[in-house]
Parts: C-alpha cells; sequence; structure tokens
C-alpha cells in the first residue's frame, strides 16, 4: 500500500507544469540524439548538465532520464529506415528492419519498435518500482567494509564487460582513482592539486564529463567518413497486422524480461541485451532462416530488451549509489552537482526525486509512443543535417557549458585536455566508462575505506572477516581469474592455429 501511495505522491510531482515540460523536452531531445548516429545520450547530458545548474534537483534528473529512454526510442528509427543505428543498443535492429523497410513494410517496422519499447519500458518501470525500495532498505544494513566491497565489485564488473583487455580497463580504472584523489582530503592534507587554487576541491566534474565525451567524441567522429543511404519509401500505416501481433508477442515478452535482467548488470546492458534477445529469438524461432531477411521477431525482442534495460539499469544507481553504464555514471554526477547522495539513503532522503523520476518515466513512454510515430517525417529532414554543421556546434556549446560552471577558464582548460585524452583513448582502445566512474566513485570508496580501517583499528583483515564482504570480494576476485583465463585461453588457441598454418 506504501508503493501505492508514493506513487501517487511521485505523479503530483511529475505532472506538474514544469516536470511535464522538462519529460517532454528531455523524451524529444533523446529521441533526436537517438535518431543522429555518432552523438549518443552520454555526450547529450554531459552537454546539458549547465541547463540544469537552475533546476531543482527532480526536474533536472527527470529531464537527463528522458534523455536516455528517449535515445533507445530514436535509434530504431535509424537504424530501420538507414541501416545506421543512431544508438549501438540498435545496432541488431539493422538486420531485419532495414531488410522491412526495402520490402515496404518499414511502418509496420517502426510501429513495432515503438510498441514493443513502450510495453517493454512500462512493464521496466513497474518492476523498478517495485524492487528498488526493498533492494535500497537491504542496502542500509550494509556497514564500511560491505560497501567498500559492493564499490569494488562495480568496478572490477564494468572492467570485465569493456570490450578492450581487462588490463587496459584497470589501468584506465587507476587514472579514474588519481583524478578523484585530487585536492585537498578530509584530514586537510593537499594532494596532486600543483599549488593551483581551482583544484583544492578536486577536479570538476563536468569538465572531465564535456572533455570524455562531447570534445572526445566529436574530434574522434571527425576522421570518420559517415555515409547515409536513406531509404524512402512510402510508409503506409504504423499499426502491425494480427499476424505481425502474433508473431512479435513472446519475443517482446522475452526480450522484456532479458533486457530487463541484463541491465542490473555493469556494463553496455542495453547493447547486451538487444544482441542476446535476437539470439534467443532466432533459436526459438520455427523459422529461423527468415532472420536476416524481414523478420518482424528481429525487431520486436532487441527493441524490447534494450529498452527494458534502460529501467533496470537506474536500480544499482538509486539503491547503492552503483552506475553501471557511462550513462548512468553522468547521471549519478547530475545527482551529486545538484547535492543529493546517491545510495541506499537517496529514497529516504530525496522521496521526491526517486518517487517523483519513477512517475515521470511511466508518463515520458507514452510521450515517446505519441512523439515518435507521427514524427517520422521530422526525423529524416534531421538525418540530411551534414555533420559538418552538427560537430562545431557541439563543440560551441562545450566550451559555453564548461565555462558557465564556474566562470573559470580552468575548467575549460580542462575539458579540452580530457577531450585530447577521450579521443586518443579511442584510438588506443581504451573505454572511458571505467574512469568515470572510478573518478567519480572515489571520494565515497575512500570515505568506506578509512571508516573500514578506524572501525577495525587499522586492521586491514576487517574486509575478510565480515561474512559478505569477504563473499563480495571474492566475487570480484573471480571476475579478475575468468578473465585472465579468458585472455591466456585465446593466447592458447590463437597460438596453436598459427602453430597449424606453418
Amino acid at each position: 500500500m506504501d508503493i501505492f501511495a508514493n506513487m501517487l505522491t511521485g505523479f503530483g510531482i511529475a505532472i506538474t507544469p514544469l516536470n511535464l515540460a522538462l519529460c517532454l523536452v528531455g523524451c524529444f531531445v533523446g529521441t533526436l540524439i537517438g535518431v543522429l548516429p555518432g552523438i549518443g545520450p552520454t555526450a547529450t547530458i554531459a552537454l546539458l548538465l549547465p541547463v540544469t545548474f537552475s533546476l531543482p534537483p527532480t526536474s533536472a534528473i527527470i529531464m537527463l532520464a528522458g534523455i536516455y529512454y528517449g535515445a533507445m526510442y530514436g535509434g530504431s528509427t535509424t537504424a530501420i529506415l538507414v541501416n545506421m543505428p543512431g544508438e549501438a543498443a540498435a545496432a541488431i535492429t539493422c538486420i531485419d528492419g532495414y531488410q522491412m523497410a526495402r520490402q515496404g513494410r518499414a511502418g509496420p517496422a517502426l510501429g513495432i519498435a515503438a510498441f514493443g519499447s513502450f510495453i517493454a519500458g512500462t512493464v521496466g518501470v513497474v518492476f523498478l518500482m517495485l524492487l528498488a525500495p526493498p533492494i535500497a532498505e537491504l542496502a542500509l544494513k550494509f556497514g564500511p567494509p560491505e560497501i567498500f566491497a559492493v564499490m569494488v565489485l562495480g568496478l572490477t564488473i564494468l572492467s570485465y564487460l569493456s570490450s578492450g583487455s581487462l588490463l587496459k580497463a584497470f589501468i584506465i580504472a587507476l587514472i579514474g582513482l588519481f583524478i578523484g584523489m585530487i585536492g585537498i582530503d578530509i584530514a586537510g592534507v593537499e594532494r596532486f592539486t600543483f599549488n593551483i587554487p581551482d583544484f583544492y576541491d578536486g577536479i570538476g566534474l563536468l569538465p572531465v564529463l564535456m572533455g570524455l565525451f562531447g570534445v572526445g567524441e566529436v574530434l574522434f567522429n571527425l576522421e570518420r567518413v559517415i555515409t547515409r543511404d536513406i531509404f524512402i519509401t512510402k510508409i503506409r500505416g504504423f499499426l502491425p497486422n494480427r499476424e505481425d501481433w502474433r508473431r512479435s508477442v513472446m519475443p517482446i515478452v522475452r526480450g522484456t524480461g532479458i533486457g530487463f535482467f541484463m541491465g542490473v548488470i555493469p556494463g553496455p546492458s542495453n547493447t547486451l541485451s538487444s544482441f542476446l534477445s535476437y539470439a534467443v529469438e532466432k533459436r526459438l524461432s520455427d523459422h529461423a532462416e527468415q532472420f536476416g531477411t524481414g523478420a518482424i521477431e528481429g525487431v520486436a525482442g532487441p527493441e524490447s530488451a534494450n529498452n527494458a534495460a534502460c529501467a533496470s539499469n537506474f536500480i544499482p544507481v538509486l539503491t547503492l549509489g552503483i552506475p553501471t553504464s557511462p550513462v548512468m555514471a553522468v547521471i549519478v554526477g547530475a545527482l551529486i552537482i545538484h547535492g543529493v547522495t546517491p545510495g541506499p539513503l537517496l529514497i529516504r532522503n530525496n522521496p521526491d526525486i526517486f518517487w517523483g523520476t519513477i512517475a515521470s518515466m511511466y508518463i515520458g513512454n507514452i510521450m515517446l509512443l505519441i512523439l515518435n510515430l507521427p514524427l517520422i517525417g521530422l526525423w529524416v529532414k534531421v538525418l540530411k543535417i551534414p555533420y559538418g554543421i552538427l560537430f562545431p556546434l557541439i563543440l560551441f556549446f562545450c566550451f559555453i557549458g564548461a565555462y558557465s560552471s564556474n566562470n573559470s577558464l580552468v575548467d575549460v582548460n580542462v575539458m579540452i585536455f580530457f577531450g585530447l585524452l577521450g579521443y586518443l583513448m579511442k584510438k588506443t582502445g581504451f573505454e572511458p566508462a571505467p574512469l568515470v566512474m572510478a573518478y567519480i566513485l572515489c571520494p565515497f570508496l575512500e570515505e568506506a575505506f578509512r571508516q573500514s580501517l578506524i572501525k577495525s583499528h587499522g586492521d586491514f583483515s576487517i574486509f575478510f572477516k565480515r561474512p559478505l564482504s569477504a563473499t563480495i570480494l571474492a566475487v570480484a576476485f573471480l571476475f579478475v581469474f575468468m578473465n585472465i583465463f579468458t585472455g591466456i585461453k585465446e593466447k592458447r588457441k590463437r597460438l596453436l592455429e598459427k602453430i597449424d598454418e606453418d
């Protein structure tokens, strides 16, 4: 009964004119970003953080969350019409969605993607509403050693799931921890400030995010040749017929379950869930040979999976304060900028943010269903905008945003530095996610570590004497050993193949 009372309160917050308008803005911008390949929700949220400074925290998170799940909706439009995913999670949709468009069935493909996304997104929010409060209550029983262990586990899993090597992921995570330690610590000791007054409070979060995900992305995309062959066809109708629904119902159900489960796991859960959903549907299908030639199940399942994952992505953030992806890391950063401490106490101390955001997700899913289908013509026109116009505008907003955060040129220089770093990381195969996550978690990780040692009078064995923290750390070490074993096995396989060739 408390949940329903809280949801009524949440809807009372979400339907205020300001929050409704910001939810609509977030959904529209998110869809736009999803349609445009090469930008992504992470960079967009980082770019728009300065816009939220004058907003109440709840309103800011409502808008930023709308951008995130809106981008998942928009990515399918580009995948189906252009054969280019606006979002990585929509990459698998290209296979059958574009073939359906070439067969004159772009309407049903777009329709089932929108309806599947709406159903999965709504069901995902329902489970988020039901599961997050008890998980947060359980997390409140954690002591400093358990909190430290959970954060180590989060960093380890995210590093383990990075597409590059584990060594690269750990190196970049250590750099993130180093950046997070810059400034004056709780004992009043200066660390790595180089006598720059602006660094006494640490490196600003906004310049780091805008540099890595804004400037870095633009620099990397400038050297890529992006061609867009838009398949223009008359879209006769968006409503799938009875046969389409018969073939899509179970893929939507399975995709929702797969996406929600995968979304809780740190890493690129939206992309992994959509690919896993496609593989499951192809294996279970009675006509697997049709996959790749325009099977509607190949659109319904993946699109449902990546939108369900969006909702469950918020569970670790809202209950433990642990971001599971770069987007969630930026949203955690937004909470910190607005003076809100993410974690188990968020639901208790800031119920307006938690319940208002969840209520806005219900409303946002309806808005996206209304926005996506009638505005297909507009999205096609947007796709024709040259990147030579888009990228300079993105850089302009990056510089304005970095400077306006503290009216400091030091922040602009920090943004430029991290922009170049982000570009070099992409060129050399380093992913920014472990760096951002380690940087954001560093203060909380250090605080939990200090509190644990104070509690144990300097005895490091406290992390292994307590059963729960020992178990969590054991799981973290297991991920490390699994990655090492997998790497050794792959090297041995390549060596044997080379010997056979010789």
